[in-house]
């Protein structure tokens, strides 16, 4: 909010009952009035220089209390001072602190002046430099706002707290820290030094609060420290750690748990921390209890925080004493409690286990009973996963057994052994083994933990050493192995197949081994039982065969024995399923590509430099082969797996080598050349679409420029820049040709060589053979070498104008989008400065052409010349463009050349042409809403009557453009101004109705807001302000939307649609929730048909059958209503024969103009409205003597009186009721067959068609 808002917000108090705003009110009126007889414009300075001098002769008299002068002056310059310059607030540091400091005493008991007072010295000590923050009055005066932090009033409290931080938080550079932030330290831990002895209290006496105690004290302590400790320094903060660890033994539970927070922000922030040992060791010392809920997840997430700094040296014996302290805390029955404990202890394991510790308990030689600190652990941890007491933990203790498995990846050195086992592998292969029998057996919950214990083991120790383990199998061969495991208890282990996409160390020969010969196997069982009809078993086998392939990408991660089993054959097994199992295509793809990335980041502990680089090697030599092979495939799939192996084909490029990347981009291009010349007969598989080779050799030829030597990148671009591919009929080899130009442009390899000006002429030349779908990477290259262009070469943008203003209407969004931003770019191009040459122009090569300076003025020039454009679709361009150009380049257009602008455009308004006109709406909408007031304003005599034109025009939505238009106009102008505008003569003012109905309606929309504001009720009616699209241009063009509901009758009351009404009565009902509709005569059944009760929104207010009816008597022989009406004196007896005579006519001239006899025969009407309304139009006069004159005695049909006559609506076309629907009519059978006058009446049913 600004200064000026702000104030006046205060001004309107004058003669408010309230003495603390009417004071304020007063003395800003005696100032602004003071301001104004010395003709003193009312800046913040001032404002500033007014409020001292009242302040100075007003310090003699320091009274504080509501309606004194002193609370006033210091209200007013609380919201002065954010807005006074730095500068002036140092000239006047002196006199400020002379008259503030002193009445700082004075003000303690005062809390409204106190809270102005604290936020003068913030906006000081912001606006110091270094030299004048060691002014000793300030100081005096900071220490001070310091002990008000802890001050027992809240909001004093809370405003001295926030001065720290807004202080501390603005650092004079050049230094790291506030120069007052050691100061803030020091006090903080002196304060809690006092605070844990339990001496004394804090806090300044007032009239109504008491002193603050310690624990008090300590509680807004923390509050205050929390914000601010990431701007203390670094020394500071060893020291409040250590006076923060006793206040949890003050007995404050809430005091605690902000503690206990407040170092774990600490400790997480501190990157230059020292050993966090002592402080573990402290918080080990007074644990909380199991039971509280509140102070021990707290101070497990403080152990937590401790642990992942990694700062943490503690002995075996510390560390195994520590991880069953903490492992004690699974036993709560809090699930928080629960989790905290995991995690912490999961953080400990994997930052605080060291591998001296690991090596030391794998070198025990009983693993059944390990001594050490991590076999202690295993042991604990084996033991609580068979323990009753940690029944309702399973789930974190399998999440630290997998925390376990992970930390114990590291491989203790063997001398006798190359590759030596994973120490998980040595002592938790049984606790992996347990979890698996966990997951099989009946009724376990927690397989999603059991699944994350497997996930790890398989990355830490392989799926080899898993299947080798005497539980796990997937699939045996025979029944009878199968009946052996099973009499074991043991089960299959398929659940193990999606684990296996992880990275792991295991060799690729055992995929190659195991799961391949047993993927055949399955396929098989496969085939066999499709042959035989049994579809869900087929089914089966197909999921199982997916998912060992998918396992096949977790040993392609850099596999050490990758030169001995990636060879031709298993190359050639690779080839024929990508090419004949289309399902199986992702994870191989996948897997290829991960198996040339891998070796980019080698992080195993097993492959080493020397062999990534022999993989890599190998690789290499079967590069060729595998380009054929992914070509191929690149070829048969469809354009949405073109991506994905598009990846892999990129990532074997990168280490093919240039030689091989010469030699496929050769073939590539002649296979290209040859498509051109010749194009082949695409051919299809059945279910697929047919390749275009001819687009395909483009595709790969994207795929292939990144890695392309510069020789080949220039005979690259001279193909693509000739007539036979930008100039193709083809309108992807056209989009495909200029990508590739585009792309070699930001290789930024041939900037160098390029003539530019020639290939933009080149590019120029076959404008008129490009293809709509090209259009956009068109222009983005055109885009791309506009930086290129010299200054001396700018007569090539007059050139390019053209093409750029007409794609600006292009129907492709993205197309229009790059030719708004080449338009752009030109404009900034020509900012730049330079030459044009005009004589170097076509048409303008006569001696009277010379050159001009390059302008934003002068480029404007040129595109306005399109507005005498041949077609209006070129003047509608135009103008589109030069409403982009003001937008962006308002501030270097003369103000004469808008004018002018503005004067031209504004002429096309009135133009017959609507795609001119639309685009001249377009233009006035962002001249309302972006150009100056006073340049708009100059020519709303003009604009008005012009859109007054329109606004009664639906068609292109012209009504409501005009109208935004209007409303952007009186929010800016006034609206006296605008419908001053409006003409004399009376089709002016009927026509600036319009303009009325827009007051009218705001100022009822205004009422009804400030009667719902005034009613404390929330306004239904306001919606969410408009989404940005993130294109400040379109937010202003197309983003605005009219603050009220369109209407058909702009003179008459306005409503809303009824799918509006609907839309909102939706939201309102999905606010208000779901309720149940209860029926008064049926019982609820909760149990069955429930479903169509649950209804959204309120009570139910449908109709129900015969509601209405109810409302009526009824005679109780024939069960009718009995409608009682007040008529005139004297009226017919004949009221139903004319009721139903009216009715009849109704139907004979209704809209419909149809009716069906007793047969079902349509019959058309003659006497209708539609074919009266054609008549008036095509005779064009009425003949009186025809509609008052006789007419001729044509024979009368025999009228039909249709049945319920009498309960059809008066003024409706059926029975609608004003609020509502009435669907239904009891009718006795007995009216029916009713005979009068002794004659059988001829009946139809009111509505029938």
């Amino acid at each position: 909010m600004s200064m000026i808002a702000a104030l006046s917000k205060i001004r309107p108090h004058t003669t408010s009952t309230l003495l603390h705003q009417k004071a304020p009110a007063k003395l800003l009126v005696a100032l602004e009035t003071t301001l104004t007889e010395q003709n003193t414009e009312r800046s913040p300075t001032a404002y500033f220089a007014a409020l001292l001098t009242t302040l100075d002769s007003s310090k003699n008299n320091p009274t504080f209390g509501e309606g004194d002068v002193l609370p006033a002056i210091l209200y007013l310059l609380a919201l002065v001072m954010p807005y006074v310059p730095p500068l002036v607030i140092r000239t006047n540091l002196t006199v400020l602190l002379s008259l503030l400091n002193p009445i700082f005493p004075a003000l303690l008991p005062y809390a409204p002046p106190l809270r102005s007072q604290l936020t003068i010295f913030s906006s000081i000590i912001k606006a110091l430099d270094i030299p004048l923050l060691d002014n000793p009055n300030l100081r005096q005066a900071f220490n001070l706002i310091l002990d008000l932090t802890i001050d027992p009033r809240p909001k004093v409290r809370k405003r001295a707290a926030d001065v720290i931080r807004e202080v501390l938080s603005n650092v004079p550079p050049p230094l790291p820290v506030h120069p007052y932030a050691e100061r803030v330290g020091e006090w903080m831990v002196s304060t809690l030094h006092v605070v844990n002895s339990g001496a004394g209290s804090f806090g300044k006496l007032t009239k109504d609060a008491e002193m603050t105690t310690g624990p008090e004290a300590g509680i807004h302590m923390v509050a205050m420290a929390k914000p601010i400790v990431a701007y203390l320094p670094r020394s500071v903060l060893p020291s409040l750690t250590s006076a923060m660890l006793p206040l949890p033994r003050l007995g404050n539970p809430y005091l605690s748990q902000s503690s206990y927070s407040l170092l774990a922000t600490i400790v997480s922030d501190d990157s230059t921390s020292s050993d966090v040992t002592p402080l573990i060791r402290a918080l080990l010392s007074s644990p909380p209890v199991k039971t509280d809920t509140t102070q021990t997840p707290a101070w497990l997430e403080l152990l937590q925080a401790a642990f992942s700094t990694g700062l943490v040296s503690l002995d075996e014996k510390e560390a195994e004493t520590v991880f069953k302290s903490i492992f004690e805390y699974l036993e709560s029955s809090d699930t928080n409690i629960q989790k905290c404990s995991a995690q912490a202890l999961s953080i400990f394991l994997s930052k605080v286990i060291t591998n001296d510790m690991i090596t030391a308990a794998s070198l025990e030689k009983d693993q059944k009973k390990l001594t050490s600190a991590v076999g202690q652990i295993i042991t604990h941890v084996r033991t609580s996963l068979h323990s009753l007491q940690f029944t309702r933990a399973i789930p974190q203790i399998l999440t630290i057994l997998a925390a376990l498995v992970k930390t114990l990846r590291y491989r203790p050195v063997n001398k006798s052994i190359t590759i030596p086992p994973t120490a998980a592998e040595i002592m938790v292969l049984d606790l992996i083994q347990y979890s698996g029998q966990l997951r099989i057996k009946k009724g376990f919950e927690h397989k999603e933990a059991v699944d994350q214990v497997l996930r790890t083991a398989i990355g830490v120790v392989g799926p080899e050493v898993i299947l080798n383990a005497s539980f796990f199998f997937i699939y045996l061969r025979t029944f009878d192995m199968l009946r052996e495991r099973r009499s074991k208890g043991q089960e299959p282990n398929a659940y193990l197949l999606p684990l296996l996409s992880v990275p792991h160390p295991s060799p690729l020969s055992h995929f190659v081994n195991y799961f391949v010969p047993l993927s055949e196997s399955m396929f098989n069982l496969q085939q066999t039982a499709e042959g035989a009809g049994r579809n869900s078993e087929a089914k089966m086998w197909e999921v199982l065969i997916s998912q060992i392939w998918n396992g096949f990408v977790g040993y392609c991660h850099a596999p050490k024995d990758l030169p001995e089993v990636f060879d031709a054959k298993f190359a050639q097994l690779l080839s024929q399923i990508l090419y004949s199992q289309p399902s199986l295509r992702p994870p191989i793809l996948k897997a290829l590509k991960v198996l040339v990335e891998s070796h980019s980041w080698i992080e195993s502990d097993i492959v080493t430099v020397e062999d990534g680089h022999r993989n890599l090697d190998h690789l290499r030599s079967q590069a060729e082969s595998w380009f054929a092979v992914l070509f191929n495939v690149f070829g048969s799939v469809g354009q949405d797996g073109k991506g994905m192996v598009g990846d892999v084909i990129s990532a074997w490029i990168k280490i093919a080598g240039d030689e091989a990347v010469v030699k496929m981009y050769h073939k590539v291009v002649s296979l290209f050349q040859q498509e051109i010349k010749n194009p082949s007969k695409p051919t299809s598989v059945k279910g697929t679409d047919a390749p275009n080779m001819l687009l395909m050799t483009q595709d790969l030829l994207i795929l292939i420029l990144p890695t392309l030597p510069r020789a080949e990148c220039k005979e690259l671009w001279d193909l693509c820049l000739s007539g036979v591919v930008i100039g193709h009929s083809e309108s992807g080899v056209q989009k495909r040709g200029y990508r590739i130009l585009t792309k070699l442009i930001e290789a930024g390899r041939l900037t160098s060589v390029l003539d530019v000006e020639d290939v933009i002429t080149k590019l120029t030349s076959s404008s008129d053979t490009v293809t709509a779908p090209a259009k956009r990477d068109r222009i983005t290259l055109i885009a791309l070498l506009l930086p290129s262009v010299s200054s001396h070469s700018l007569h090539l943008v007059p050139v390019l104008i053209p093409e750029a203003v007409l794609a600006t209407k292009e129907p492709a969004e993205r197309t229009r989008g790059a030719a708004f931003e080449l338009i752009v770019a030109m404009g900034h191009k020509m900012k730049e400065g330079g030459i044009v040459k005009r004589n170097r122009l076509d048409g303008m090569e006569s001696d009277d052409a010379h050159e001009v300076q390059a302008t934003v003025e002068e480029y404007v020039t040129m595109i306005a010349a399109g507005l005498v454009g041949a077609t209006p679709h070129m003047i509608s361009a135009t103008i589109t463009a030069i409403s982009r150009l003001v937008f962006e380049f308002k501030d270097d257009i003369p103000t004469n050349m808008l004018d002018e602008i503005l004067s031209t455009i504004f002429v096309f308004v009135t133009s017959a042409n609507r795609e001119i006109v639309k685009s001249a709406l377009g233009f006035i909408k962002l001249s309302v809403h972006t150009l100056p007031v006073e340049l708009v304003a100059n020519h709303l005599k003009q604009l008005v009557p012009a859109l007054l034109n329109w606004s009664g025009d639906h068609k292109n939505h012209f009504k409501v453009k005009v109208r935004h238009i209007f409303e952007r106009m009186i929010r800016r102008f006034g609206w006296d101004t605008v419908y001053g505008c409006v003409g004399d003569s009376p089709e002016d003012k009927e026509k600036g109705k319009v303009l009325q109905n827009i007051k009218k309606r705001k100022d009822r929309a205004k009422r009804k807001k400030a009667k719902a504001e005034a009613e404390g009720e929330d306004d239904d009616e306001d919606e969410e302000p408009n989404k940005k699209t993130g294109d400040a241009f379109e937010d202003v063009l197309y983003g605005s939307e009219s603050e009220i509901e369109d209407t058909d009758d702009e003179t008459g009351p306005s409503r809303p649609s009824t799918k509006t009404q609907s839309f909102k009565g939706r939201e309102k009902n999905r606010e208000k929730g779901v309720r149940i509709r209860l029926d008064d005569d049926e019982p609820m059944d909760l149990l069955q048909g429930a479903a169509d009760k649950v209804i959204a929104g309120g009570r139910d207010r449908r109709r129900k059958p015969g509601q209405e009816a109810s409302h009526f008597k009824q005679d109780e022989a024939t069960g009718r209503m009995i409608i009682e009406e007040e008529g005139k004196e004297g009226e017919d007896d004949n009221d139903d024969e004319d009721m139903a005579g009216g009715a009849y006519k109704e139907s004979l001239t209704s809209v419909d103009g149809f009716t069906r006899g007793a047969n079902g025969r349509v019959k058309f009407h003659k006497d209708t409205k539609k074919r009266r309304a054609n008549d008036v139009d095509g005779d064009g006069d009425v003949d009186m003597e025809d509609a008052n004159g006789p007419k001729k005695a044509n024979k009368k049909r025999k009228k039909e009186i249709k049945l319920g006559q009498e309960f059809k609506a008066k003024h409706a076309g059926g029975d609608v009721k004003k609020g509502g629907v009435d669907p239904y009519a009891y009718l006795p059978l007995s009216q029916a067959t009713k005979k009068k006058n002794g004659k059988q009446q001829r009946i139809n049913v009111v509505g029938r068609r």
